[in-house]
């Protein structure tokens, strides 16, 4: 019994990452069978990603002024409110294209501060379960690669048989679901700081500890910079890869699916085995293991090592995400948990777009080869700092954060 909240949080994340995937594949949809226009399209896209960055850096405060169960709660209702009433105005009163454009913001700007709330929240409700926190975090991790390689495909095959737009209406009814368990089964987390606290004052004090804690801070800037490279790597190094060396889309939908694979597979290793290991060796290995297949990919290997290659790195970065986690949430006092996550995913947020935008002017400059060592010799400095960075050696300290 005592593990139902627990459970119940995994099912309600799981439940709005599907609609998550849903909004994803439906939305994009929708705008270019109503429209049929491809800038509209990709102007629904910023408005999708931009509020993101302002919700990731500014809603970590508001989680700790309200509480982790009640932003987790807001955040799904208002995201299914707002999807809803995209289907719902256009079949009835008609939908404007700025409304839409509106609408798309709004979601994703109220959607950012219930992730940072369950990420703050997942720590108290392993404890009261009797669960690790290395294995807590590895079932999210795992939960997350496992939606993100069955869940686009799922909303696209969904597109075909019932629409764009009653896609729309089922996934309102996921974050209605996922706020449901919320309200039922996870108990209730009281705010952690007064509600008559100064906005800024609060955001100055989440920063101020980031910046105090020297492997917060390393870890901060570590993810900032993988996100950094990760995200060009499938948005545009691997598509020019795939056509310019294997001449074919299949081959581009089997190399990311086999990193996903491998991605979800290592964050299973590591709930199951390999968080009894010393983090600091785990940690140094694992980043070895990422960055070998860029050096690998830029010899133009036969495809099957290519997926090899791919697939490793994804085993090793399904055991860096729920290490990374636990430590963060370890060292972190609950009452600065939302601020915390907040900033850091802003930054991880931010670093993205620049990455797609240089790496796509290098590809264009100097080509996908060069764009692939770049890319490696980057990981391999990363790796070196995780060796001699003195910051590193607290992975292994038990910190107790009570306050």
């Amino acid at each position: 019994m005592k593990r139902i909240p627990l459970i119940s949080f995994f099912s309600a994340n799981l439940i709005s990452l599907v609609g998550n995937n849903l909004t994803m594949i439906a939305v994009p949809w929708f705008v270019l069978e109503t429209t049929g226009s491809a800038f509209q399209t990709g102007l629904v896209a910023f408005f999708t990603a931009l509020p993101a960055i302002l919700a990731a850096f500014f809603g970590g405060t508001m989680v700790d002024r309200y509480g982790q169960k009640r932003m987790s709660i807001i955040s799904d209702l208002a995201s299914g409110i707002t999807v809803l009433l995209i289907p719902l105005l256009y079949g009835t009163l008609g939908l404007q294209f700025w409304q839409l454009l509106f609408l798309v913001f709004l979601s994703a700007l109220l959607d950012g501060p219930g992730n940072t709330a369950r990420q703050a929240l997942l720590p108290e409700l392993a404890e009261a379960a009797n669960f690790p926190l290395e294995k807590a975090n590895a079932v999210q991790q795992a939960i997350q690669r496992a939606g993100t390689l069955i869940g686009p495909a799922l909303a696209g095959f969904l597109v075909v048989w019932m629409g764009s737009s009653n896609v729309l209406w089922l996934d309102a009814a996921t974050f209605a679901v996922s706020a449901a368990l919320f309200i039922l089964a996870v108990p209730s987390s009281q705010p952690r700081v007064k509600p008559e606290s100064r906005y800024l004052s609060l955001l100055q004090e989440g920063w101020q500890f980031v910046r105090r804690d020297r492997l917060i801070m390393a870890l901060s800037v570590t993810i900032a910079i993988t996100n950094f490279l990760d995200t060009p790597l499938f948005a545009v190094v691997l598509p020019v890869y795939a056509e310019q060396v294997y001449g074919q889309a299949t081959a581009l939908g089997l190399l990311i699916s086999s990193f996903g694979a491998g991605a979800l597979l290592g964050s299973l290793l590591f709930g199951l085995v390999i968080f009894r290991a010393p983090r600091r060796l785990t940690f140094v290995a694992a980043f070895i293991f990422v960055g070998l297949p860029f050096w690998a990919l830029s010899f133009t290997p036969p495809f099957y090592l290519a997926l090899a290659a791919l697939f490793c790195a994804g085993l090793a970065a399904g055991q860096l995400n729920p290490l990374i986690m636990t430590l963060i949430q370890e060292r972190t006092p609950p009452a600065l948990r939302g601020r915390v996550f907040g900033m850091i995913t802003a930054l991880a947020l931010i670093a993205a777009p620049l990455g797609m935008l240089l790496a796509g002017f290098l590809t264009e400059w100097r080509g996908v080869i060069v764009v692939l060592l770049i890319i490696a010799f980057i990981y391999l400095l990363v790796t070196l700092a995780q060796v001699f960075n003195s910051a590193w050696r607290g992975m292994d300290q038990v910190v107790v954060t009570d306050k």
